[in-house]
C-alpha cells in the first residue's frame, strides 16, 4: 500500500534514455543512494528516440552540476562545440541569418543594446548587427575557443554543445551506477495502484518481476506509461500552431572539419537539420505529412546531404504540445512524457533539463504532496508557453509562400501571448521577456530581425547619448569583437588539440 503521506525512499525512473539517465545522474549526485533507493527501468527491445544532438548553454549548468569533465564527456560523446544556429531559406528564399548564443553588443545604461543599434541605424549605421556579436562572428569565420570575459570591455563566449544523444544517455548511465544506481532490463506489462490513494504502488515486469517504490519519475517517451495511461493527464495539443507532425533522420560521414554551429535550412513541408559531430553529421527533416508523405520527406533528405548515409532514414510521428499535468499524485513525468516541441531551437534536452532542476527544488518528502506538484506544473507550464512561442514566431514572421505549406503558416492565428509580443516588438524593437524565461531579448531580437520583422520604433531612453558618444561606443564594440575572434583557431583545430591525449 502506498499512501499519499508515505516517506519518499524508493524513488523509480522508468525509461533510459537521454532523460531517465540525466534524472537518474542528478539524483545520484544529489539526493544519492544513501538516503535513498534509485532504480532504472529500461527494455532494450523498446529503445529511444535519441535523434537530439543539439544543445543550448545552461547544458553546461547541468554538466558542472553533475561534476563531470568536459574533456571526458566530449571524448565519451564525440561531442563538438555549438555557437549558435544558422537559418537558412526561413524569413524568404535565399536569405540566411544567424541566431547567435552570445549578447548582443553590450548593456548601455541599463538599456537592452538593441536599441542603441536601432538608433545608429536611422542615421545610416552598418546594418550589420551581427558585428556586435563575437558569437556570431566567430560563427561566420568557423573559429571556436574557451574565452571567458577576463576584463569588462572584452566579450565572452556563450556555447553549446553538438554530441550524440545515445552516447551521452550511456555515459550517464555508467556514471549513475557508479553512484549506486540499480538499472532494471525488462518490459513493463502493468502499473499497480493503490486502491484507496490512487497512487502508484509497483510495476510489474514481463517476467514476473514486481518492483515496489514510493515516487516514481516517467521517462517513457511519447507513450506516457505512467502519466497519461496510468493517471490520465491529458495532453494539449498545439498543432494549430506548430503543423509538422513527423520527422525523418539520418546520419552521414564526416567530409570536413565541423562547422561551431548546427543549421537548420527551412524546406518545401518544413525544414532541415544539420548537425556537425566529431565522427558524423546529423540530418533531418521536420515536417507535416498534411503537405508532404514520409517517402518523399526520405528522398528530400537524402538529396540533400553532403556525405554518403550511414544508415536507413529513421521515421518518427509526434504531436507537438505538452501534458496538462506533468506532476501528478506521486509520479513526475521528464522528456517527451512531458511534451514535445520540435527541435528548432535545440530546446529538447533543455526541457529534460529544466524539469529534473524543477524536482530538486521541489523534491517530495512524502508519496504525494499538492503544493510541491503544483510550483513544478506552473514552473514547466511557462517554460513550455514561451518557448512554443518563440518556435512559432519562426513561422508565422516571414513572406515565404512559395509552397502549400508556407502558405498555411502564413495564415496561422497565432496565440495571444505572442502577439502581444510581436505587436511590442513592431513598436519599440524588444518583445518583454519576463524573468523565468529561457530566451532573452538578446534570442528574439536576431530571430524577429533575421525574419524580416523591422521594428517601428525603439526605446525613447537611447537617445540619451550623444551622436558621438553613441557612435564611439559601437565602434569600440566593434572592435572588440574584431579582436577576440581575431584571437581564435578554426574551431577543426581547436578541437583536435584540445581533446588530444596527454
Amino acid at each position: 500500500m502506498t499512501r499519499s503521506d508515505t516517506p519518499v525512499r524508493d524513488i523509480v525512473i522508468v525509461g533510459g534514455g537521454t532523460a531517465g539517465w540525466m534524472a537518474a545522474a542528478a539524483l545520484a549526485r544529489i539526493a544519492g543512494t544513501q538516503a535513498y533507493s534509485l532504480t532504472v527501468i529500461e527494455s532494450d527491445a523498446i529503445g529511444t528516440v535519441g535523434v537530439g544532438e543539439a544543445t543550448i548553454p545552461p547544458i553546461q549548468l547541468f554538466n558542472r552540476l553533475l561534476g563531470l569533465d568536459e574533456r571526458e564527456f566530449l571524448r565519451a560523446t564525440q561531442g563538438t562545440f555549438k555557437l549558435g544556429i544558422e537559418f537558412v531559406d526561413w524569413g524568404r528564399l535565399g536569405h540566411t541569418y544567424l541566431h547567435p548564443f552570445g549578447l548582443f553588443g553590450a548593456e548601455m545604461n541599463g538599456i537592452d543594446f538593441a536599441h542603441y543599434w536601432l538608433r545608429a541605424l536611422e542615421s545610416g549605421g552598418d546594418p550589420d548587427n551581427l558585428l556586435y556579436v563575437a558569437e556570431a562572428e566567430a560563427m561566420r569565420r568557423g573559429r571556436f575557443m574557451h574565452a571567458p570575459q577576463t576584463r569588462p570591455d572584452e566579450p565572452g563566449i556563450s556555447y553549446a554543445y553538438h554530441f550524440d544523444a545515445g552516447l551521452y544517455a550511456a555515459h550517464l548511465r555508467g556514471f549513475s551506477e557508479q553512484r549506486g544506481v540499480r538499472r532494471l532490463e525488462g518490459r513493463i506489462v502493468e502499473v499497480a495502484r493503490d486502491p484507496e490513494s490512487g497512487l502508484i504502488a509497483g510495476l510489474s515486469l514481463e517476467d514476473g518481476r514486481r518492483v515496489k517504490g514510493d515516487f516514481f519519475v516517467d521517462c517513457s517517451g511519447f507513450r506516457g506509461l505512467l502519466i497519461e495511461e496510468a493517471f490520465q493527464a491529458g495532453y494539449d495539443d498545439w498543432s494549430e500552431w506548430l503543423p509538422a507532425n513527423r520527422a525523418v533522420a539520418v546520419p552521414s560521414a564526416r567530409v570536413a572539419d565541423p562547422e561551431p554551429y548546427t543549421r537548420s535550412t527551412a524546406s518545401e513541408a518544413g525544414w532541415r537539420w544539420r548537425i556537425p559531430l566529431q565522427h558524423r553529421t546529423g540530418n533531418g527533416y521536420v515536417f507535416c505529412d498534411a503537405f508532404l508523405d514520409q517517402d518523399r520527406a526520405a528522398e528530400a533528405l537524402l538529396a540533400g546531404l553532403d556525405a554518403p548515409a550511414e544508415a536507413e532514414p529513421r521515421a518518427l510521428k509526434f504531436v507537438t504540445g505538452r501534458r496538462r499535468k506533468s506532476w501528478v499524485g506521486n509520479c513526475v513525468a521528464l522528456g517527451l512524457a512531458s511534451g514535445f516541441l520540435e527541435p528548432l531551437e535545440s530546446t529538447s534536452i533543455h526541457l529534460i533539463q529544466a524539469g529534473v532542476s524543477q524536482l530538486l527544488a521541489n523534491f517530495p518528502t512524502i508519496a504525494a504532496e499538492p503544493d510541491d506538484a503544483a510550483r513544478f506544473n506552473a514552473f514547466m507550464d511557462a517554460q513550455y508557453e514561451s518557448i512554443r512561442d518563440f518556435i512559432i514566431a519562426h513561422y508565422v514572421v516571414g513572406t515565404r509562400d512559395d509552397t502549400p505549406f508556407w502558405r498555411h503558416c502564413a495564415a496561422i492565428d497565432p496565440p495571444d501571448s505572442l502577439k502581444a509580443r510581436l505587436e511590442r516588438f513592431r513598436r519599440r524593437g524588444e518583445v518583454g521577456v519576463a524573468n523565468h524565461e529561457l530566451f532573452r531579448e538578446s534570442n528574439w531580437f536576431p530571430v524577429l530581425y533575421g525574419q524580416g520583422l523591422v521594428p517601428m520604433g525603439r526605446h525613447p531612453l537611447a537617445d540619451s547619448l550623444s551622436p558621438d558618444e553613441l557612435n564611439l561606443s559601437l565602434a569600440r564594440i566593434r572592435a572588440a569583437v574584431r579582436r577576440r575572434v581575431d584571437g581564435m583557431p578554426a574551431h577543426g583545430d581547436y578541437l583536435r588539440r584540445w581533446l588530444a591525449p596527454g
